[in-house]
């Protein structure tokens, strides 16, 4: 971790989440984040992925290209820049790095877009955590140079972008409670759907307005549940005679 905080400080990277368990950064820590301390100190810890990514827009994952990504799509790291340049400026962003041994669970990888390899020789397929960090973050860091954006990054603005992970979460509980009620999750497939659910809406990068349409859409349904009834409307094809649509 040491390493890895050294690693973000050369590429202009300051902000660190630990997702417990993760461990105590003492003397070798420090040791090892020379040049590095300012990040080790601010070092935010969290009990799991959902709140550490809580304030972020989009969720980078990271995988070693021997590993299964979860059914996300990989992209080389020299690739990542051109994959975010489409947001907007200021959309706050993540890099996400697995426990060296097993790397980022499906579940975690579900809630990631895009996903990010970094190819190796066969004969070692694996980098520790500080050699992915640095090479990750090396590749952004050369696109900001490119673009001549060496200064600070443009001050976020609240209604561009991707929702955050905090507001995507509510939207994800209202609606496997109201699948639930439906009797949706009537068996143990139900975990596998909900991580499908998950990538789906992670390569969305749904916007607040987007979230807040859906939730509304769900507050309706559930309305209509309470009622005991629902009231389709039915809508008739174009042109006379037309087939009736339901």
């Amino acid at each position: 971790m040491g390493a890895a905080c050294r690693a973000m400080a050369n590429m202009g990277l300051a902000e660190l989440v630990l997702v417990e368990p993760a461990p105590v950064l003492g003397p070798l820590g420090r040791a090892m984040a020379k040049g590095g301390h300012h990040v080790l100190e601010h070092v935010r810890r969290e009990p799991g992925l959902a709140a550490a990514a809580a304030p972020f827009q989009r969720l980078v994952g990271t995988s070693s290209a021997r590993d299964r990504t979860g059914g996300q799509p990989r992209i080389d790291a020299r690739e990542l820049p051109a994959a975010l340049a489409g947001d907007p400026p200021g959309t706050r962003t993540a890099l996400v790095f697995g426990p060296e041994v097993g790397g980022l669970t499906n579940d975690e990888l579900a809630l990631c877009h895009p996903v990010v390899t970094i190819p190796c020789h066969p004969v070692q397929p694996t980098l520790n955590l500080a050699q992915a960090v640095l090479l990750v973050a090396y590749e952004l860091y050369l696109a900001r140079l490119a673009a001549g954006a060496t200064a600070a990054a443009a001050p976020a603005d609240p209604g561009a972008g991707p929702a955050t992970r905090e507001r995507v979460e509510g939207l994800v509980r209202q609606g496997v409670e109201l699948l639930e009620k439906v009797g949706f999750a009537r068996d143990d497939t139900f975990d596998g759907v909900l991580r499908d659910l998950r990538r789906l809406i992670a390569r969305a990068a749904l916007s607040d307005r987007e979230v807040i349409l859906l939730r509304g859409v769900c507050r309706r349904i559930e309305l209509a549940l309470a009622r005991g009834r629902a009231t389709p409307r039915r809508r008739t094809g174009a042109g006379a005679g037309g087939p009736g649509v339901g």
